[in-house]
């Protein structure tokens, strides 16, 4: 098969892990720059140009692609699926994965455990917010935010209300979660692929000041014995957002396991060299299994 993998960067590590894996089952894989795709979008033969030329005809695309792209990666990943090739995340689940509010919103609708979460765009009733996810402590996000960046915990109302402030002063889009203290700066990232949960590693913070996980923010990463309700609790986030490809982030807390994020663009650096399994196989096997049909 002819596997398109939508990447600014073939020399990243996800992306040559795709490439190698993908070769290896005899495919061919080509990384295509979403960003110089441009399209001709008629009803009667959409088509995909790149540097210069009309793309060629792919069986299967693995978008990569990154936040600060993803209104024009989204319509190219649309583009591809008017023209009938296998997107192994598409667009609607794309676009709903990148906005943290939309997502949590539609898992709360289906039931999954949530920490409590608070959302406001004026000034008036920050005092009623704070409140309302249960006072501080308690942690401030972006929702555009990526890797652990635009995250802050504060810990008193005070501290909550000036934080909160600035930010929606400046016309940022934020919202505000309980902190989960029992968790102690750590999380689980299980890899769904296919509706399987394929791999899953815990993230320490690198120490007590630091509550965030991200390895991106020097999180110590190890292999994760999950529990059955963990992995069903993934499996359905991943559905629920749409996602055939998802890294889940769940916390472990007093009342039991809560999503924090389910993630439409997962790397594999992380998760394979924690766990040692070869999650850019798994991938490459979903498209086989699916890109035909």
């Amino acid at each position: 098969m002819k596997i398109a993998i939508l990447s600014r960067k073939e020399n990243l590590y996800s992306t040559a892990r795709l490439i190698e894996a993908a070769e290896a089952r005899n495919h061919q894989a080509d990384v295509i720059d979403t960003m110089r795709c441009y399209m001709n979008i008629t009803s009667s033969q959409p088509t995909i140009h790149y540097k210069g030329k009309e793309l060629a005809v792919y069986d299967a695309v693995i978008p990569r692609i990154g936040a600060s792209v993803t209104f024009y990666g989204a319509a190219v990943v649309r583009q591809l699926e008017m023209m009938g090739v296998y997107c192994v995340n598409d667009s609607v689940a794309i676009t709903r994965g990148r906005d943290k509010l939309r997502s949590l919103q539609l898992l709360s609708k289906k039931g999954i455990g949530l920490p409590i979460t608070g959302f406001a765009h004026a000034l008036d009733e920050i005092q009623d917010l704070i409140k309302m996810v249960g006072g501080p402590p308690l942690v401030i996000k972006f929702l555009e935010g990526t890797q652990g960046i635009g995250v802050v915990l504060v810990e008193t109302s005070k501290a909550a209300r000036s934080v909160l402030e600035a930010f929606l002063g400046l016309k940022v889009n934020i919202m505000v979660q309980e902190y989960i203290k029992e968790a102690g700066g750590a999380d689980i990232r299980c890899f769904v692929v296919g509706g399987v949960v394929v791999a899953a590693m815990k993230r320490q913070a690198k120490s007590p000041e630091e509550f965030r996980s991200n390895l991106h923010r020097g999180g110590i990463a190890t292999p994760a014995d999950i529990t059955e309700e963990e992995k069903n609790m993934a499996v359905r986030a991943a559905h629920i957002i749409g996602l055939n490809v998802a890294g889940v982030d769940i916390v472990r807390s007093n009342r039991g396991p809560l999503i924090m994020e389910v993630n439409a663009s997962p790397g594999l650096e992380g998760i394979e060299k924690t766990t040692g399994i070869d999650v850019a196989t798994k991938i490459i096997e979903l498209i086989e299994k699916n890109a035909k049909n």
